[in-house]
């Protein structure tokens, strides 16, 4: 995992400088998670910080329950997504926080999105909501 300050979304793609190797219905093609849950997590593990690349998601957002966004579209920089689900766990999760680390992460772990408009997203970039589905 690499920290970027910028990419370019495209549908079918999703981040253009991802391992992604997904197809225009695929629900993964990008992965969101709230910096919030990540402090959470920090300190369930007696951390005062993790790094963001910890948790394999391809954007870290603040300020929002993603969860507000269920059945919703919204633009993240100018590019127009789609949550298409929520972002589960998986057992790397045990290697990356140890063990228990998979639990810990339950309701942690962030959504899943379409990319429905291409477009750049940068470091500070805003997330609006647009429509609910």
């Amino acid at each position: 995992m690499v920290a970027l300050d910028h990419d370019y979304l495209e549908p079918g793609k999703g981040l253009c400088r991802d391992r992604f190797k997904g197809s225009e219905k695929s629900r993964r093609q990008v992965s969101i998670i709230q910096a919030e849950h990540i402090s959470a997590v920090a300190q369930m593990l007696g951390k005062s910080r993790l790094a963001p690349e910890l948790f394999r998601r391809n954007i870290v957002v603040s300020g929002i329950n993603l969860l507000a966004l269920k059945n919703a579209r919204f633009y993240l920089g100018t590019a127009l997504l789609e949550m298409s689900g929520l972002c589960h766990p998986c057992s790397r999760m045990e290697e990356a926080l140890g063990q228990g680390g998979y639990n810990l992460m339950r309701g942690h772990g962030g959504i899943l999105a379409r990319v429905i408009s291409p477009g750049e997203v940068h470091l500070g970039d805003s997330l609006r909501y647009v429509e609910s589905l």
